[in-house]
């Protein structure tokens, strides 16, 4: 985990990561493991509140999902994301990368759709 990274409430959407020091682009900010859990499990899950915190998992096209720890089901989405996540399938964990400079006082975001920059809708409202 970076230094200098702290979690806040953010308006209408509940926690949010922010930093207390600028952050060069191209810094991995977060490295943590996951639970990888089976297709039969995210039905499951997709039915509970987990839903918004659980990732897609989809090595060789599996319909898999999993649960990060750390902070990373904290970052909150942003069709602008100022950071980008990454799994490794091999050593089951996830790592948050910014995609540019990040200032003092910031929050981080990622795009909940995998690539930083990708406008397709999300499953819930992004209004104020």
């Amino acid at each position: 985990m970076a230094e200098g990274l702290f979690i806040d409430i953010v308006n209408g959407k509940g926690r949010g990561v922010f930093t207390k020091k600028p952050i060069p682009a191209d810094t991995v900010i977060e490295e943590a493991p996951v639970i990888v859990m089976s297709a039969k499990d995210r039905k499951i899950l997709d039915q509970t509140l987990l839903h918004d915190y659980i990732f897609e998992w989809q090595p060789d096209g599996a319909n898999m999902c999993c649960m990060a720890l750390g902070w990373i089901p904290v970052y909150n989405h942003s069709y602008t994301s100022n950071c980008e996540y990454f799994m490794n399938y091999e050593d089951k964990t996830m790592c948050i990368k910014t995609v540019r400079d990040i200032a003092a006082g910031e929050e981080l975001s990622i795009n909940y759709n995998g690539d930083w920059d990708n406008t397709k809708p999300v499953w819930f409202s992004t209004s104020p």
